[in-house]
């Protein structure tokens, strides 16, 4: 999959691509409903995104929201087949174009698309004021076709990045996992910590949670993929994510014990996938009663993902 970070830069071979727009947080599937309409039969497949987010831009000291961050949602489109990614910056410039001028600009003239498939509720340039309607018009204008995409529902509802947020809030990964259609997942280097989990027998990997949504505070069962290094593969484990009370760090953070393992992973890249939230966060009265507690929580992790 090829990335491309500039709305000026194109190569020949980029051009008359059949692309889906949008923010894609989550790659859920009312998304992939969204690119499956985009592919067409001697047309790469792409994805024309922002980055940052534009919420990130308009209210840069907002809470963090996001369900994935840039690494994280390539990966899954790469996933589904996407051939071009054109991860446009979304800055000062990006956010002043009229609606005509993204289209005519970015859209038809930098990208050089053929066919573009937006969601029905799809808004763009400045102010928000385009609409999915009118960028068929300007489709029409400028060279390329526009579908319009309904919004997908399912039982509880529609399928949206807000939805998803507030079933991991409560806990739900699950449910979470049944909009997404994957296993809802924080990728990231592994980061060195205080090495306490060594100590107690339970080495852990450790991943910043910078700009994400923090799900449900607790201990999960997790799928782990090392996505890099000499330990490549997918791994099952137990998981913590938060602020560990009984040593009372600021921040919360993932640290992740990797079932049967041996091995280095600092510094390389892991994908963990939240599959069952086991419990809350607790203090314990000494680390003999903490240890003991992440045996059961070992052994509660293991049943659950046997399930899987």
């Amino acid at each position: 999959m090829r990335i491309l970070r500039d709305p000026d830069y194109t190569r020949s071979d980029d051009r008359g691509a059949s692309a889906a727009i949008g923010n894609f947080d989550g790659v859920h599937l009312g998304h992939q409903r969204v690119i499956d309409l985009a592919r067409r039969d001697g047309a790469p497949l792409g994805i024309v995104t922002f980055e940052p987010h534009p919420r990130e831009y308009f209210a840069p000291h907002a809470a963090p929201f996001r369900l994935m961050n840039a690494e994280a949602r390539a990966h899954r489109l790469e996933k589904l087949g996407v051939q071009i990614l054109a991860e446009l910056p979304f800055d000062a410039r990006m956010a002043g174009l009229s609606a005509e001028d993204f289209a005519r600009i970015v859209l038809a003239e930098g990208l050089g698309l053929s066919h573009v498939v937006v969601g029905a509720d799809f808004c763009f340039g400045k102010g928000r004021s385009g609409t999915a309607a009118l960028l068929q018009d300007y489709g029409a204008r400028y060279g390329f076709e526009v579908t319009i995409a309904d919004l997908l529902t399912a039982d509880s509802g529609a399928v949206s990045s807000t939805a998803i947020r507030a079933a991991l809030s409560e806990g739900q990964p699950r449910a979470a996992a049944t909009m997404l259609g994957h296993w809802h997942r924080i990728e990231g280097p592994v980061l060195h910590g205080e090495k306490r989990g060594r100590e107690l027998g339970y080495p852990t990997a450790n991943m910043a949670l910078d700009g994400l949504h923090v799900p449900r505070l607790g201990v999960y069962a997790v799928v782990v993929d090392v996505l890099e290094g000499p330990h490549q593969g997918t791994y099952h484990g137990v998981a913590n994510l938060g602020i560990r009370p009984m040593f009372e760090r600021a921040t919360p953070n993932l640290e992740t014990f990797l079932f049967d393992f041996k091995g280095d992973l600092y510094g390389r890249h892991v994908s963990i996938g939240l599959v069952e939230w086991l419990r809350g966060e607790a203090k314990f009265d000494g680390l003999d009663a903490l240890i003991a507690q992440m045996d059961r929580d070992s052994a509660a992790a293991r049943a659950a993902l046997a399930l899987i």
